[in-house]
């Protein structure tokens, strides 16, 4: 099990080469992330109003038909009314601007598949400041008319989530505004360092909401989230961590290939995949020092086995969105190949947990893929 020198070998599965966990979770890593910064960013958002844990959703069925001990599935389709956990991130990373410059003059701005860019908006609203808010040509206008309902401008630029984050940087430095990324680039470091904090309060939620697991499954894109998580249980319990493996869509695959490389790694290509909030070509700089030398493994999925997810976490009654359900469309993947199962040491004894970190962000494109609206399914459990 996790034996990186095996003859394990497949072209969506990697065990992570470089993972020793021995290794401490150094200062270099406190540096990025660390408990005493959660702590610190779960205190200010816990008082945000509106404020509750999101649930903890324990899918037995889901884990009888896997042969596993138990399936949890972190349900963030709920927060703050913005249905995915990136209202963690951005609102609070606008916060402490807010906080640390005051808000005259303040314009934020930022590139987004949809959800990052809706929680800069509402957190820009909430702090009375502008937000101007890039999306790419394929970002579908349902979620484009969401980032407007909190005030934002929008700007449609770019063929690709990498492409606007380039054309964002150039108008934010033209006219003198204050970027808000999700992913960070040399020289852009300190508030992509506060929106992912702000994520690692999916993990102190989790930590008061059940016993440890021993796997993680966990949605990639530019790695923010996936670093977020890890380094909670990196810096708590060590080598006692458990298993974590960070799934991506096989066509956007950019921590993927980076682990295979050995450095950061683009992607390049249309970077076409359902699971929209993941169709990221270029790793956080940040994000990868984290995962490099802690992920156990990744993996890559195809957008049919996001979408098999979703109709069946939606006979749960639970509503997941495109790419919210990309972890456990890794798990289920895994748990159903013997040779990654056995590699991963998944058994009737693991305890695992996915990060459900999306409902339907945009309606129209989850009733296109279930075949019912998310108020139907809400009804129905």
């Amino acid at each position: 099990m996790l034996d990186a020198s095996s003859d394990l070998a497949a072209p969506d599965f990697l065990l992570n080469p470089r993972l020793d966990r021995s290794a401490p979770y150094g200062d270099d890593l406190r540096a990025i992330l660390s408990l005493a910064g959660g702590r610190t960013a779960h205190a200010a958002i816990s008082a945000w109003e509106g404020y509750a844990p999101t649930p903890l959703r324990d899918l037995a069925a889901i884990a009888a038909a896997l042969d596993l001990g138990q399936v949890l599935y972190k349900d963030e389709g709920g927060r703050f009314g913005l249905r995915s956990f990136k209202a963690l991130g951005g609102a609070y990373a606008v916060d402490r601007l807010v906080a640390a410059g005051g808000r005259e003059g303040l314009t934020v701005a930022c590139a987004t598949d949809g959800n990052h860019g809706r929680s800069v908006a509402w957190g820009a609203r909430r702090a009375g400041v502008k937000a101007v808010i890039y999306v790419h040509e394929t970002v579908s206008e349902g979620r484009a008319e969401a980032i407007r309902s909190y005030g934002a401008t929008v700007v449609r630029e770019g063929r690709t989530y990498d492409d606007s984050v380039r054309a964002c940087a150039q108008a934010a430095k033209a006219n003198g505004w204050q970027i808000v990324s999700d992913t960070s680039w040399p020289g852009y470091e300190d508030v992509p360092k506060d929106v992912m904090q702000g994520y690692s309060v999916l993990a102190i939620e989790i930590a008061a909401q059940a016993a440890a697991p021993t796997h993680v499954f966990v949605q990639g894109g530019v790695g923010g989230m996936a670093a977020a998580v890890l380094s909670d249980s990196w810096e708590r319990l060590g080598a006692a961590r458990p298993i974590f493996v960070v799934v991506e869509p096989e066509n956007a695959a950019c921590l993927f290939e980076s682990a295979r490389a050995g450095a950061v790694t683009a992607v390049g290509g249309d970077l076409d995949t359902i699971m929209a909030g993941l169709a990221c070509g270029e790793p956080s700089i940040l994000a990868w020092r984290i995962l490099q030398p802690g992920a156990d493994a990744f993996m890559t999925v195809r957008d049919a086995a996001a979408a098999d997810a979703m109709r069946q976490l939606a006979t749960l009654g639970v509503v997941g969105g495109e790419s919210g359900v990309a972890g456990l469309a890794g798990l289920v993947k895994a748990a159903r190949d013997p040779v990654l199962r056995d590699a991963l040491g998944l058994g009737t004894a693991s305890r695992v947990l996915c990060y459900g970190t999306e409902g339907a962000t945009d309606p129209e494109v989850y009733r296109g893929i279930v075949g019912r609206s998310a108020e139907e399914i809400g009804r129905d459990a």
